[in-house]
């Protein structure tokens, strides 16, 4: 199996990392010359893109292609991670805004940003990971990076929860898009649920499971070749929004 050369579109679980899902491919495979094209955080499922022999060298190409994500959110809570994968906190005195307000809220984001990363992530600071500084107590500051959000579309609003989907590019996090929208709001802002449906042209309807790959005895049914994943990255064109 060790010729094994391509791109598995996997359906990554919530509850493990994507270290340790590509780990699971990897022994269901025996291709040990392998990597994942943008980390999904261990709360968060969907397309995580599997990259096998050769292929590890459109690894760089395929990050920046552009990702579709389905979100939930509460607006009366926060947490240090901005997600519910941390102890969370009621946000005193909030007021539930309108609905016409949240959609001016949540699309007053696209386009290019400048957004802070949270502090429990896995960017370095002096060569260290941040969420270990952050669990440390030590204090240290990430500076705001430039990210694009193509478009957002809110899908339901019913206080104190918000679902609403976003195409966005590298380097955004979705935790930190609902911590800033809270704070548009005036309110509290915490991600409940994340689900990334799409990577570029690679869509979760098309995703694999662990459990269905080692299932077979012949992968090439599960695996995208690396010149048909060239071909398709170069034609793929912005997800459009939903109506």
């Amino acid at each position: 199996m060790s010729d094994l050369a391509g791109i598995i579109v996997l359906n990554k679980p919530t509850g493990i990392t994507s270290a340790k899902a590509l780990y699971r491919v990897r022994s269901i495979t025996r291709q040990r010359k392998s990597g994942h094209a943008g980390t999904l955080d261990p709360g968060a499922s969907g397309v995580l893109l599997l990259c096998l022999g050769r292929a590890t060298k459109l690894v760089e190409s395929l990050m920046e292609l552009p990702k579709v994500y389905r979100a939930t959110a509460r607006l009366d809570i926060t947490s240090d991670s901005f997600d519910s994968d941390s102890e969370t906190r009621a946000v005193a005195g909030v007021v539930a805004p309108s609905p016409e307000r949240v959609v001016e809220v949540v699309r007053s984001f696209e386009g290019e940003i400048n957004q802070v990363p949270p502090r429990v992530s896995a960017l370095k600071v002096g060569g260290q990971p941040a969420y270990k500084l952050a669990r440390d107590g030590r204090d240290f500051e990430l500076a705001p990076r430039t990210v694009h959000v193509y478009w957002t579309h809110v899908h339901s609003y019913r206080w104190p929860e918000l679902e609403f989907e976003v195409c966005c590019g590298r380097g955004t996090y979705v935790r930190s898009l609902i911590r800033d929208i809270g704070e548009g709001l005036g309110t509290g802002g915490c991600l409940t649920s994340l689900v990334r449906s799409r990577v570029g042209p690679f869509m979760i309807e098309d995703s694999w499971t662990a459990e269905r790959l080692a299932s077979l005895g012949d992968f090439s049914e599960a695996i995208i070749a690396p010149d048909a994943v060239t071909r398709l990255s170069q034609n793929a064109a912005v997800p459009e929004r939903p109506a």
